[in-house]
């Protein structure tokens, strides 16, 4: 007797050391401290905030120019470029001769208590984190299976189940790590439970 059991439709998640690269611990403190700069000048985004009850800062609603206005963002950029064609092609992604670009990309200041609830990125076709300044116990990236809408009467899983077949998944990331997801993946952010304040620099990559 034969037995298969396969894994189909699987959903692929990049994780890269950025800090590992010669000369980008220098680079993740430039940009904490830009980071940092923006939030305190950006009256319109803390406005947005403000009105909005997101415990920290986000330039999300407010600022659309990040890699035009301080150097640190534009070389993180390159970087990134470089890890979005690296993963597009793992993905088998077929562009059609074309590349995934940049079209957002944001500061997230998350204070004590703050996190992110369930979410999806529409219109983009890869979406991800930088993440600059993770003290203990901010908070972690939790993500979902997006088949868990489906499942209707399906059992949970056990506790002790493989990473690829449970329902959601908790990464704890460390500073100068980037994750890389399509945007359809549902994520958030759990609260920030640290008492210091989580940085991340959060980005979309579309097709056009």
């Amino acid at each position: 007797m034969t037995r298969t059991l396969r894994t189909l439709f699987a959903t692929p998640l990049a994780e890269v050391r950025l800090d590992e690269r010669k000369g980008f611990a220098d680079l993740r403190d430039d940009l904490e401290q830009a980071c940092r700069q923006i939030a305190e000048e950006d009256r319109a985004g803390r406005d947005w905030c403000r009105r909005n009850s997101y415990r920290g800062y986000t330039s999300y609603a407010s600022l659309a120019d990040l890699p035009t206005r301080a150097t640190a963002f534009a070389t993180l950029k390159r970087h990134i470029d470089r890890e979005v064609d690296a993963f597009a092609e793992a993905a088998q992604m077929d562009l059609g001769g074309r590349r995934l670009r940049l079209d957002s990309l944001w500061i997230n200041v998350l204070k004590p208590g703050g996190g992110h609830t369930g979410h999806i990125h529409p219109h983009s076709v890869v979406s991800g984190t930088f993440y600059v300044a993770i003290p203990p116990g901010s908070g972690a990236l939790k993500l979902e299976d997006p088949r868990l809408p489906m499942m209707m009467a399906a059992p949970p899983r056990r506790p002790d189940a493989p990473e690829a077949q449970r329902s959601f998944v908790y990464l704890s990331p460390a500073p100068g790590t980037v994750y890389l997801w399509e945007s359809w993946l549902r994520h958030e952010v759990t609260p920030n439970t640290g008492r210091g304040e989580r940085i991340s620099i959060s980005f979309n990559y579309g097709w056009s």
